[in-house]
């Protein structure tokens, strides 16, 4: 089953269709000079043990166990993560190269993640370390096939309309809440190609959550030189049946395949 992709080119023709709904729905939208260039600081959360709800090849016992055992840990600080970008391109990436405890005790170097991309040359290039392995994913843009919804909530002080789409190889559905004030088609984590920044991604109706805590809107050139990056080299495609075979393997020998790669 393929993921429903589209070529770069992404989202602007719905641009006048927003406009009309936020005007059809009641909601005034402010006449102000629009930014497109900036930092954006995400909190990423991971409920791992809704995740674990979904393995089919763990009894209710398990799960139960899991939730009363570990759920409340999942209530603190997520990770941070970064986003610079401008209308050509952006880059995301962890906020810091280490991470570290809630208590300050304890830190270690971050998994390499970074992901640019180059909307004016329809260029990609993902920096994953994953399945034990560094990998250098350099190909042309593809976006997912977005549906945008008439919903809206406010989010860092922006008004954001509501997208959806799916994820077919992680069989995961993508909610994503966008922001027209800042029309540029840049997102956090694989997620990209609407008519306005994503400030908050919504994966598999909660599993895990990635919300723009920070809006900083200024000039970011220096912020987007790609440092030097080393990896397996392959491509959207090689990527897409990496995963694809590893997920099935995992399912088939009863381990969560999100141990070891991205949820």
């Amino acid at each position: 089953m393929s993921r429903p992709l589209c070529r770069s080119g992404f989202g602007r023709r719905w641009s006048g269709f927003v406009i009309l709904t936020l005007i059809a729905s009641g909601f005034v939208i402010p006449l102000q000079a629009q930014q497109t260039e900036g930092i954006v600081t995400y909190e990423y959360k991971y409920y791992w043990t809704k995740v674990n709800s979904r393995l089919t090849f763990l009894s209710k016992e398990e799960k139960d166990r899991m939730k009363l055992t570990w759920g409340n840990e999942e209530d603190g600080p997520g990770t941070k993560m970064k986003l610079t970008f401008n209308d050509k391109q952006s880059i995301y990436t962890y906020f810091s190269d280490q991470g570290q405890s809630d208590d300050g005790q304890y830190s270690w170097r971050q998994s390499d993640y970074l992901i640019y991309r180059n909307f004016e040359q329809n260029k990609l290039i993902e920096n994953h370390e994953m399945l034990g392995k560094t990998y250098l994913l350099e190909d042309s843009l593809m976006t997912y096939n977005w549906r945008i919804q008439n919903q809206i909530k406010d989010i860092a002080g922006y008004v954001c309309m509501k997208a959806e789409t799916f994820d077919a190889i992680k069989n995961q559905k993508i909610t994503a809440w966008f922001a027209q004030d800042i029309p540029v088609g840049a997102g956090p984590e694989r997620h990209f190609g609407l008519p306005g920044l994503i400030l908050e991604l919504d994966i598999n109706d909660g599993d895990v959550v990635v919300t723009a805590q920070k809006v900083e809107l200024k000039n970011v050139d220096k912020g987007l030189i790609l440092p030097k990056m080393k990896g397996k080299k392959i491509k959207n495609t090689d990527y897409d049946q990496l995963l694809k075979k590893h997920i099935f393997d995992s399912i088939k020998a009863q381990r969560n395949p999100y141990w070891s790669i991205r949820y």
